[in-house]
């Protein structure tokens, strides 16, 4: 998505005019839908001023083209500035500027992150060359206009405040400087060079117009990755804060012992790279001799994994990869270096087949392991018994003596990058208030169907393209089929009757080839993600009046997720009913951003189906 776009010429006297921030707002405003901070608009009074400086060389066309703020597809990124052209061979050239505030920065020990004043404080950010050339390297992985249609991008970052003091251009950077050149105060020429060596004629071709109109590419899976990564070999680039969180982790895992005992807490909802960090994390410290395992409650996610490295890795190998949750009951104290647990907000206190063995999840993962790091995000806790929070990892941690080091990660990567419709969702599902009462279908492929049958015939022929897309349900049917495989488990009208996935598929129905003609549920999905997914909300939540209304009742006795909850509720009915109400919105929200292209639902109650139909009509 393109925020501001001009020629040069037009741009020049945009600057001029001396009211180019305001233009830049109006359009963001436009396009992105809200407002933005106030030191945002600054840095555009101020940056565009000296970019217009830059610029201002008869040599560099006055038709090349200039793009302010362009949104990385599939992700909430904006690449600061845009130069498009073509150069003395007219080949299509785009040269993108991050551009920086800054005056002053602390070199860290940490691979390609630096420490500067932002955000109203000292904080460890992505170097601005290694932020450039991740932002490049994404463009090229998600736009299929750059990479089928012979367009260049040339990454490089401009901080015009900033006087050279031998610390951001440190030879510790260098790896990143050389791929994305990094000029200064006192670059201006330099800068005004770089771009003619690669502009010479306008923008005859609009790239930018090509590049934003391009097909966006499928992301790649990390399941279809991981066994490359384990080799030693790169397959996703971290940006941003999830670059900070993986050096973090590395650095405290390497320095962690017996006496030194670290836990890293990292929260981030759904979509912002939990999943990718973690895998990273095993692949490098594994590569570095470090006892290290990959944790989750919910078998899924390890499943998936498995079955991606069968036939590459020994099943011995593979097993001591990944494990449960409840596997450290009994174990050593510090056996492990390094225990990452995805999905945190999963964990449970006892652990077992009928929760009855060891003391708590949390502590014992940490007495099990020198380091730990903890991927959490509270909002999908979806079941009464799921312990993993915030406060209780701090709690355990200080009774064991670890250091706590807390970070975050913001960046959305599922539902298309689109912040906007996670934060729809809370609104639309009474979760909490947000300004998003309305949804930008042209951002997030979202739609509500009047029938199931619909629904599915969707999802079928989004799947020829990848086997990508799936259905999965609220909890509110029982599975039949597993002991009579010929009966339906879900009918729904004359043509709509189908099964849970099947039990020899379990865990790894998400990329089983034919489970496309199966339905899933919370637990063979979450941790996991398809390009396009399907939803069927049952009775267990309801609309009436335009109050969302949850009632446990309506989920199959069998479901472990609310199992107990009467003794619950009977015990101390206030906090049980409050919990059930999270735990079953908690639930559909979850299933809805399974999604990185779209989701479409359908509601077996018409009163619920009609108010989310009404919600899209609002806008």
């Amino acid at each position: 998505m393109i925020v501001y776009q001009n020629t040069k010429i037009n741009f020049s006297n945009d600057v001029i005019s001396n009211d180019i921030e305001n233009i830049i707002l109006d359009f963001f405003k436009k396009k992105i839908g809200h407002r933005t901070t106030t030191n945002e608009i600054n840095s555009w009074k101020n940056s565009m001023q000296y970019m217009n400086n830059v610029l201002l060389d008869q040599n560099i066309p006055d038709d090349i083209g200039i793009v302010v703020e362009y949104q990385i597809p599939q992700t909430s990124k904006r690449i600061d500035f845009i130069i498009t052209g073509q150069n003395e061979n007219y080949e299509d050239f785009a040269i993108l500027v991050e551009l920086k505030q800054w005056s002053s920065s602390e070199i860290t020990t940490k691979d390609g992150i630096i420490s500067t004043f932002v955000g109203n404080r000292h904080r460890e950010v992505s170097h601005p060359s290694y932020q450039a050339w991740t932002y490049a390297a994404l463009l090229n992985g998600f736009n299929e206009a750059v990479y089928t249609s012979d367009i260049t991008l040339v990454p490089c970052a401009y901080l015009h405040n900033y006087a050279n003091d031998g610390i951001i251009n440190n030879h510790f950077y260098k790896e990143y400087i050389d791929k994305a050149p990094l000029f200064l105060k006192e670059d201006v020429m330099k800068l005004r060079n770089f771009i003619k060596s690669f502009v010479k004629y306008g923008d005859k071709n609009k790239v930018m117009l090509e590049i934003d109109g391009g097909r966006i590419r499928p992301s790649k899976s990390l399941a279809d990755s991981l066994s490359s990564m384990l080799k030693g070999n790169q397959e996703f680039l971290m940006i941003d804060e999830q670059k900070l969180v993986y050096e973090t982790a590395l650095q405290l895992a390497q320095k962690s012992s017996p006496v030194n005992k670290n836990v890293l807490i990292v929260e981030g909802g759904p979509g912002t790279g939990k999943s990718v960090v973690a895998i990273n994390l095993l692949a490098n410290l594994t590569k570095l001799g470090l006892l290290t395992q990959y944790v989750t409650k919910n078998a899924a996610p390890r499943e998936v994994y498995k079955t991606k490295l069968t036939g590459t890795f020994k099943q011995t190998e593979i097993s001591n990869f990944f494990t449960g949750s409840g596997s450290f009951v009994d174990k050593e104290v510090n056996i492990f270096d390094a225990l990452i647990v995805d999905e945190a907000h999963r964990l449970n206190e006892k652990s077992g087949m009928f929760k009855n063995l060891g003391d708590n999840q949390i502590k014992e993962i940490m007495n099990a392991a020198t380091f730990s790091v903890f991927f959490i995000d509270e909002n999908q806790k979806v079941a009464i018994h799921d312990i993993g929070e915030k406060n209780e990892i701090k709690k355990w941690a200080a009774s064991l003596g670890a250091k706590v080091t807390e970070l975050e990660l913001s960046s959305q990567f599922r539902c298309n990058g689109s912040d906007g419709y996670l934060a729809w969702l809370d609104y639309i599902l009474q979760i909490r208030d947000t300004a998003n009462t309305t949804i930008d279908t042209k951002e997030f492929d979202f739609r509500i169907f009047d029938n199931p049958d619909d629904l599915r015939d969707l999802i079928f022929e989004k799947n020829k393209i990848n086997n990508k897309a799936r259905i999965v349900a609220g909890y509110c049917w029982k599975w039949i089929s597993k002991k009579q495989p010929d009966k339906k488990d879900i009918v729904l009208s004359d043509n709509f009757a189908m099964q849970w996935n099947l039990a020899d598929d379990g865990m790894k129905w998400v990329i089983q080839s034919e489970s496309v003609n199966e339905i899933g549920c919370i637990h063979t999905c979450q941790g996991l993600e398809v390009d396009y997914i399907g939803v069927i909300i049952g009775d267990d939540l309801i609309v009436r009046n335009g109050q969302v209304i949850t009632d446990p009742s309506k989920r199959d006795s069998n479901d472990s997720t609310v199992r107990g909850y009467k003794t619950m509720i009977k015990n101390n009915p206030d906090y049980a009913l409050d919990l059930l109400q999270n735990i079953i919105k908690n639930t559909y929200r979850t299933l809805m951003t399974r999604g990185m292209k779209g989701c479409y639902i359908y509601c077996t109650d018409k009163e619920t189906n009609e108010y989310f139909k009404q919600s899209l009509q609002s806008k």
